[in-house]
């Protein structure tokens, strides 16, 4: 392991190629009383926006709304709009990522940290991965066997569903190293013209904290946000090198040319990669 600065590191020769000449990593805001830069990175290249979720915040109303699948707008007022909160009449649990495919069909995971949080009534339903079809509404599930099911992304060919496993992380904020902290792979293979996600194998185990949010580039590397910044991997399962961010990363996501916005609860990160690094979800 060799190491070009404290903030990043190198474990395999191969990131050079991904980091550029000059990799750097600004502050961009940050407040150490509220959770504002949670999860759910969005940028908005036509308009240069970045949408972001903070964390919880107290609502003295108290707040009734289901978790679901939600449609918002990117213009003002941000209208938004629910599209589904069940399977067959039994309600998800904590609707936690999701992934769009090409073909219009929304992939998302439901882990169980809302109820351990105190938040969500009691899961009726495994920790489970869904897939929605936008087109005759038809919801199927497409694993199971998860801890807690948490960051999910397509490889840039849509062959590969990659899913983090976060189960060493309890509710309460607890841990337990006997609980997995990993991703899996999928191959995406269609049957009877209905794709399925099947040779389940190991792709990677984060050896800090928890794999949480997970992005391709368009080479088909492999990030996640873990608990000491964002790490990535090679296409097979190779750690190549980290980006150090002290107090971790929840979850992220790509800009334009090298552009990473992570997310650190109470820090909102930019990470310049090389230029020629893109995002496998908007190709810029």
């Amino acid at each position: 392991m060799t190491k070009l600065s404290k903030t990043f590191q190198i474990h395999d020769e191969r990131f050079h190629s991904i980091l550029g000449p000059t990799p750097t990593l600004r502050l961009l805001a940050g407040n150490e009383s509220c959770p504002f830069a949670h999860e759910a990175g969005v940028f908005m290249a036509s308009t240069n926006h970045l949408f972001i979720t903070s964390s919880r915040i107290k609502d003295a109303q108290g707040e009734q709304s289901p978790s679901g699948l939600y449609l918002m707008s990117t213009t003002p007022p941000y209208t938004t709009k629910l599209l589904k909160e069940d399977f067959y009449g039994r309600p998800f649990s904590s609707v936690n990522d999701v992934v769009v495919h090409s073909d219009g069909s929304i992939w998302f995971t439901d882990p169980t940290y809302g109820f351990e949080q105190g938040y969500r009534p009691k899961p009726s339903l495994p920790s489970q991965v869904y897939r929605w079809n936008t087109v005759n509404g038809n919801t199927r599930v497409m694993a199971d066997g998860f801890g807690k099911p948490n960051g999910i992304c397509f490889s840039p060919d849509e062959k590969t569903v990659y899913v983090t496993d976060t189960h060493w992380l309890h509710g309460d904020g607890s841990t337990d190293d006997q609980r997995v902290s990993s991703i899996y792979a999928f191959d995406v293979s269609i049957y009877h013209g209905e794709p399925f996600l099947t040779n389940r194998r190991l792709f990677a185990m984060a050896d800090k904290g928890i794999p949480d949010g997970i992005k391709c580039d368009l080479e088909g590397n492999v990030y996640s946000g873990c608990d000491d910044g964002i790490n990535v991997w090679s296409p097979g399962g190779v750690l190549l090198g980290r980006i150090l961010i002290d107090g971790g990363v929840a979850n992220f996501c790509f800009g334009r040319g090298g552009e990473i916005f992570a997310l650190n609860e109470h820090q909102l990160w930019r990470v310049q990669l090389g230029g020629d690094v893109k995002g496998a979800l908007l190709e810029i």
